[in-house]
């Protein structure tokens, strides 16, 4: 056995303890730092769903741990007859529930990542045990990090749509993603990802499901709906500062290089046409068995052409880093590249580190170094689309009864 997998069976080995750590530390965070607690969003989804009995939810803002920023409830009103039932419950009590279900949920997002990789061979023990590893790390990845902090619903929202892909069941598959694009908009990207996969029935039934969300919305809470669906939908000047570096969309990256919102004028229509058909080739570039590679190519362009995706919209990176690690064109150096230039990004989290060079988020004008530099996860998507359309017509295809090639031998 090689140094390098001597090295990878010890660390499956401590996978368990390893994992143990890396959710007690989390823990830690949460219970002994001034701001551990403080879950903004999980707050402004929670009280602002009870200010539907009063019938003001588009009117509520929470402001106590954000003076500089009243937060507003941005979501279509089904996302606040979900929460409505939280709101009885203790906040407290729901915030740790809340650490506690999400770093399962990335446990789950992980394990799913596998079996779309791997198929049957990820239920072996040395997979399992890299799964562990996988979450222990995966937690401290800033769209996960930050996710934990603010109370968010991303990891829940990749793991719907996970789940959905490897489901065969068209009417299952498009029921979880109806449902959750119904929480939040931004998960009916992964309809693309049905019709790449020409799942007519699931494409249909999300649609169906989508529109089930809506007409119960207007049934049970007809004004505040029509208010979101008649004025506020596609305002994202409400959502928040566009061009704050937390915003990683290419609306947010070219509005910091351009100096001013860019809005969704020529130069954007322009950067999502080149992006889609630079996401058209190289899902095209892809074995026709790879479904992972295709839910990432859909996923990622959806974070570039949506007006806001806030630096915690991106938990689609842990994926991206399962596939780019142990997937079809692992040996591949320049893989090593794209996945090192991800690891940084989001192990040290770039856009983190950039905003304490913003005092105020709300002007756009940037000096020139700092623009630049938060365009990170705009490069990182542009790398990671032109490598997967070289990679895939460089690299001469497996024989279709074999997995593709792995990084690590497992350990049963």
């Amino acid at each position: 056995m090689t140094g390098a997998r001597a090295a990878s069976a010890r660390l499956r080995r401590a996978a368990p303890a390893l994992l143990v750590v890396s959710v007690a530390a989390r823990l830690l965070w949460v219970f002994f730092l001034p701001n551990g607690r403080n879950f903004v969003d999980l707050r402004v989804y929670v009280d602002g769903s009870a200010a539907l009995v009063r019938g003001g939810l588009y009117e509520f803002t929470y402001s106590a741990l954000t003076p500089d920023f009243p937060l507003p409830f941005t979501y279509p009103p089904f996302a606040a007859l979900v929460f409505f039932p939280l709101h009885y419950l203790p906040f407290g009590f729901v915030g740790v529930v809340w650490q506690l279900l999400t770093m399962a949920a990335l446990y789950a997002i992980v394990r799913i990542t596998f079996d779309l990789l791997l198929g049957e061979r990820a239920a072996e023990p040395g997979w399992r045990h890299m799964a562990m590893v996988w979450t222990a790390v995966g937690l401290w990845t800033e769209p996960v990090r930050t996710t934990l902090d603010y109370g968010q619903v991303n990891v829940f929202l990749v793991l719907a749509v996970l789940v959905a892909a490897r489901s065969s069941k068209w009417w299952w598959s498009g029921l979880l993603v109806g449902f959750v694009a119904g929480i939040k908009l931004t998960p009916a990207v992964a309809g693309l990802y049905f019709v790449a996969r020409r799942r007519w029935a699931a494409t249909a039934m999300s649609a169906v499901a989508f529109g089930a969300t809506v007409a119960l919305s207007y049934l049970v809470i007809g004004d505040q709906a029509r208010q979101y669906f008649g004025h506020l939908l596609g305002d994202a000047s409400r959502i928040g500062p566009v061009g704050s570096v937390w915003n990683q969309s290419l609306r947010g990256a070219l509005s910091r290089i351009a100096g001013h919102d860019v809005g969704s004028g020529a130069l954007w229509v322009g950067a999502v046409a080149v992006t889609a058909a630079l996401a058209f080739v190289a899902w095209r570039s892809l074995a026709p068995d790879d479904r992972l590679g295709t839910l990432l190519v859909v996923s990622l362009f959806g974070l570039m052409a949506s007006p806001i995706s806030w630096s915690h919209h991106w938990v689609w990176v842990v994926p991206m880093l399962i596939w780019l690690v142990h997937g079809p064109y692992r040996q591949l150096a320049g893989t090593k590249l794209v996945t090192a230039y991800w690891a940084i990004d989001t192990l040290v989290g770039v856009p983190w580190i950039l905003a304490f060079f913003q005092q105020d988020q709300w002007p756009i004008s940037r000096p020139g170094v700092l623009a630049w530099l938060g365009a990170v996860d705009m490069v990182g998507v542009v790398l990671f689309f032109v490598w997967v359309s070289y990679a895939g017509r460089a690299v001469t295809a497996e024989p279709a009864d074999q997995s593709p090639a792995l990084a690590i031998d497992p350990v049963r």
